[in-house]
Formats: structure tokens, sequence, C-alpha cells
């Protein structure tokens, strides 16, 4: 198309030539620069036209700028949220690099912490989500569209020994006076195609699929060890063995529930010497009266609650220890009393409460190694701390249920969800010691320290960065409070508070004799006059 005359003759730089490139925007009108001319034999030479070096715009030459081109890559991105995740995460990676490529543990610590931060994402969303936060900065170049994520999840599952090798490892870490309890829960399986998938007894009513899980929790760190995924129709208690064996768990204290299979694993108990079990018995158990286990002959000291206590060790060598916790005691008889007044109280119920009554608020325990009743009474009652964390874990995480079709995408995204679980206690610990959870929950705190961002360039990504440096954008005076309370910014100095009003004088000492306290006494002259000699 040729160029309108009063377009050619707008002022532009030399050796440059207009072209009508036929688009209707702004940039209709190129300026390109002549390169060097072609020889054509049998013709004059040919002029080449080389780059584009500028515009005719509203009749005017407007130079082509690198620098005015959009960015593709975010200059800023959220801080606050990203930098807890990856300040509790090292020891995760680091055990992460030991085992898989450096692609697939930043890929799987990206997904993770993005778990961690946003409840409920869905595979689809992990990609936005890593694009506007600092996790793009400490896991870079991480692929995570949805096929690469499903693709991902598959190899990550059917690679069993890594997994088991990244367990291996932090079931080593765990001290030798440290106990171990055992866990299960069921997570919701919306799968179609899974041979995981089955109906729990819960599940039944539900009208829905689950997937029984088992954890492994260190309970003096209060965070987990390892996991494993089991069919929803398997009991915890036929699983702990090959949980067991599986994981290598050869040493602790197996702290379960009342579903607790002693007599399953009594084999692995003899092949592993250093591995004991605490389990509690029904209140309908015959060792209990039989022993008289209710009749109590201590308390338990250095504890805020009042318990009573008892030990006793039986002829094959295992002990039972027996507890009344008296509040529970209360509570319990106020609750069959109520239950009794919703109805007419006759003699069989009076029978009923007498029966019950020895029994309310006490748990006895079998055993098979001597222990303090302290420690043991510390030891389960920490225990249900656990019920918190799988809480935390099922509604701040999102993670109640699954999505992935395969077995081996269930076993790949369950072992990504184990390093959330992580992550999550680690943070979860961090977060009460700085009292913040006096004031908010564990998803309110994520969401406000999301809010702080920081520009991209320049950032130091295993740097402290100081609250003051002038580089915090759309961060409130609240939110860097919460950042200087877990450690993520440094602070400066507060001032040395003053007291108001002027400064008190200093007292000026007085160097020399003291003078006698009072008046001196008077002398009258007949006094003296009387005292002089005639």
């Amino acid at each position: 198309m040729s160029v309108p005359e009063e377009v050619r003759r707008v002022p532009r730089p030399r050796n440059t030539v207009v072209l009508d490139t036929g688009s209707k925007g702004p940039t209709r009108y190129a300026v390109r620069a002549r390169a060097k001319s072609v020889y054509i034999k049998g013709h004059n030479p040919q002029p080449r036209n080389g780059k584009t070096v500028g515009h005719i715009i509203n009749m005017k030459f407007v130079p082509v700028a690198q620098s005015n081109h959009l960015s593709t890559e975010p200059q800023l991105l959220s801080y606050g949220s990203s930098a807890l995740v990856h300040s509790e995460s090292e020891d995760l990676l680091q055990d992460l690099l030991s085992i898989y490529r450096p692609e697939d543990a930043y890929r799987i610590m990206a997904i993770a912490s993005i778990k961690v931060l946003h409840s409920n994402v869905t595979h689809n969303r992990l990609r936005q989500q890593y694009d506007r936060t600092f996790i793009r900065r400490y896991y870079p170049g991480v692929a995570l569209s949805l096929n690469t994520v499903g693709h991902f999840f598959e190899a990550l599952g059917q690679d069993l020994d890594k997994r088991q090798s990244f367990y291996k490892r932090r079931i080593d870490r765990v001290c030798a006076e440290h106990h171990i309890a055992i866990d299960g829960t069921l997570r919701q399986d919306t799968g179609t195609v899974n041979n995981l998938s089955a109906y729990s007894r819960k599940a039944r009513v539900k009208g829905c699929r689950d997937l029984s899980i088992l954890y492994a929790y260190n309970i003096e760190t209060m965070e987990p060890v390892c996991a494993e995924v089991f069919a929803g129709n398997i009991i915890d208690a036929k699983a702990y063995h090959s949980f067991i064996e599986t994981n290598k768990i050869d040493k602790g204290l197996l702290i379960a529930d009342k579903g607790f299979p002693v007599k399953e694993i009594e084999e692995d108990l003899k092949k592993h010497p250093e591995l004991h079990f605490l389990s509690p018995l029904k209140r309908n158990d015959k060792r209990i009266v039989n022993n008289c286990m209710l009749d109590f002959d201590g308390v338990v000291t250095g504890i805020d609650k009042r318990v009573l206590c008892k030990k006793k060790k039986l002829s094959n060598g295992r002990f039972l220890y027996s507890f009344k916790d008296l509040s529970r005691t209360y509570a319990e008889e106020n609750t069959f009393i109520d239950k009794a007044r919703t109805t007419k109280y006759e003699k069989d119920e009076k029978d009923e409460y007498d029966k019950k009554l020895p029994g309310f608020g006490t748990i006895v325990f079998e055993s098979d190694q001597g222990m303090k009743p302290e420690v043991v009474w510390r030891s389960y009652d920490d225990r249900w701390l656990l019920e918190l964390v799988f809480d935390r874990y099922k509604n701040d995480l999102g993670l109640s249920a699954t999505h992935v079709q395969n077995a081996f995408s269930v076993w790949g995204e369950e072992f990504v969800n184990f390093i959330a679980a992580t992550l999550t206690c680690r943070i979860l610990r961090r977060a009460e010691k700085a009292k913040l959870l006096d004031k908010m929950t564990f998803g309110e705190m994520l969401e406000d320290l999301e809010q702080s961002w920081r520009p991209v360039k320049d950032a130091e990504i295993n740097a402290i960065p100081d609250s003051t440096d002038g580089k915090w954008v759309n961060t409130t005076i609240g939110t860097m409070e919460m950042l200087s309370a877990l450690g993520l910014v440094k602070s400066p100095d507060k001032p040395e508070h003053k007291k108001p009003g002027r400064p008190r004088k200093q007292k000026l000492e007085f160097v020399g004799p003291k003078r006698p306290r009072g008046r001196p006494r008077k002398v009258t002259p007949a006094a003296s006059s009387a005292a002089t000699p005639a």
C-alpha cells in the first residue's frame, strides 16, 4: 500500500523508509532503517530494509524504545506468607535434593508451599498462585501447567523407593527418647478410576468413597515423620503392620487409640527391641477390675490438672497404668445426669449410674515399657494435639478431598500433601510462640501476611529484609508487626522510653563536717555570769 505524501514528509532519521504495514492501529506506518544493498547480476543494486526504528504516529516520528515494552515478568511479588513457609523448609528441600532431581525437588516444594498458603487450590490454579508470590523466586523455573502437574503426580506416585528413602531420612532423625504416635484420617475421594477408593463405614453414611491415610507423628516436635495411603475400606488396625514394615519404624513409643492392634504387631515388637507401645484399654476390660486399677495410690505431679494414678506390673512382664482426671470425672458425671433428666429417672438408671460412677474420668493403659506415671500421662495427653493438627490439615489446607484419578496419582499427591502438612505444623508452632493465633485464625494470619509486597529486582533470597528499607508496597503497620514477631524482617531498635516531665536535678553531695541536728541552745547572761569564778 502506498504511503500518503504528508506521512512521508514527516521528519525522521536519515537512511530510513516509511512502510504501510496495513495495521489499523497507531503503528500502521513503520519507519525502517536502510540495510546493505543487494547486488543482482545484470541489475542495479537493490536496497534492503532493516529493523524498525520507529513509527509515524499523529504526524510525528516516535522512536521504538525497548523500555517502552510491557514487562513479561512481574516486578512486584507477594512476600510475607511465602517467606514464612520458605523459612521452615530448608531441611525438607535438602532431603528432597538428596533423593530427587533438582527440578523435581523444586516442583514438590513449590506445590506444597502453595497448598499451605491457599486452601482448596485446584491444579489449574497452581500456576497463577506461583506467579504472584515469592515462591517463584525461591523455586525458579517450575512448570505448573495442568497437564504437567497431572503427569508429575503420577510419576511421583510410581517411584515408591524414593518416597521411602525420604521417609527413612526423617525417621532416622527421631531421637531415641522421643515418642511416635500413629493415627489415621479419612480423605474423601472423588476420583472415579483409582483402585484405592472404597467405601468405609463412615463413607456409607455419607454416600461417598474414602481413602484411609495413616500418619506417624513425632510427639515432641509435633510434626509428621511419614505417611501411607490405604483403601478406605481397610480398617486402620489391619494396616499397622504394613505401615511399620514399609516405613521401617524400629524405635520409639507407639501411642495409639483403643483400636491399636497390639496382638497383630507382637512380631514387630519382638523384631525391634527399641520399639514399644502404649495403648488404652476399653473401660469394660476385665484386667482393670482384676488388677484393682481403680484403687488409685498416687498423684501425677508437674501438671496443671488434678490427676490420680496407679502403676502395676503384670505377670507377663507388661505394665498397666491407670489415671483419673478429676475435672473430666465431674464433666462425665454431669453429662450422665443431664441425659437422665430428659427421661424418667428409674431404678435401672440408678443402677447404671452406680456401676459407671467409679469409671468416670478414668483411663487405663497397657504397655510393654516400665515408665513413670507422669511420663505416660504426658505422652498420651500430648497426643490429643494430633486431633488439632488433623483438623488444621483438613480445614486450613483444604486437603480433605482428593480429585486425582489413578492410584499412582493419589500416592504422588499425598506425598506432596505430607510436605504441606509438615510445613503447616511448623508454622503453627511458630505462630503460637509469637502469640499471633490468640487474635486471629491460621488462615487469617496467612491472608494478612500475603498483603505485603516487595520488588523482585535485587531481592536477596536468603537475606532478611529491613522493615525500613523503603521497598515495602501495600504493607500496613499491623502486617509489619506480624512480620517482625515472626522474625521475617529486621526492625530498628526502639528508642529508650523517657519519663514525661522535666528531668530531676541531681542532689549535690555535701563534703565536710556534718551540722548538728536541731536549733542551738541559747545561753542566758545570768547563767554566764554565775559560771564565772569570783
